[in-house]
């Protein structure tokens, strides 16, 4: 029997991506933003969701795509996103959201070396959903790049290599 695992599907400048249902916490309307100062280009600034502060990252902007005014469809995506030893609740900004699928995780390629609009970097694997390609976001790699402070990456490094 083939191992399928699930996937919240969400579109990104017409490409279709996925997220591991597992790291989903909930799926809000596009809301006000409150700004930060100072915030890498990507974050957008925090929301309070129940009480709890939330940074808001900008998808598009953190895949090197342009900006786009936000519509009805735009959605924010709270995730629990590993960073190092712990997991913290970040939302992320889409275009829209499509569904949550099964996908044959045999069927799961590597991204093809070959360049694109999008860092393939960020990509766990390419997914097939009948006839679609689902791009599989690595949510710690993801954010690893421009999130973590310094200090931490080499605190990493320096216990991976001993």
């Amino acid at each position: 029997m083939a191992e399928t695992a699930q996937y919240l599907t969400l579109g990104l400048a017409g490409e279709t991506f996925g997220i591991g249902i597992r790291n989903v916490r909930e799926i809000l309307d596009m809301r006000p933003i409150s700004r930060l100062p100072h915030a890498p280009h990507f974050l957008l600034g925090m929301i309070d969701v129940r009480g709890s502060g939330y940074p808001i990252v900008d998808l598009r902007l953190k895949l090197d795509l342009p900006s786009v005014p936000a519509t009805d469809a735009t959605r924010i995506i709270i995730l629990d996103v590993p960073m190092g030893d712990r997991v913290i609740g970040v939302g992320f900004v889409a275009d829209c959201v499509y569904e949550v699928t099964d996908i044959d995780e045999a069927s799961v390629e590597p991204i093809p070396e070959v360049g694109g609009r999008w860092q393939s970097d960020y990509s766990a694997g390419i997914g097939r959903k009948g006839d679609k390609f689902v791009i599989l976001f690595d949510l710690a790699r993801l954010m690893a790049h421009e999130g973590m402070p310094a200090a931490k990456q080499t605190q990493v490094d320096e216990t991976v290599a001993a």
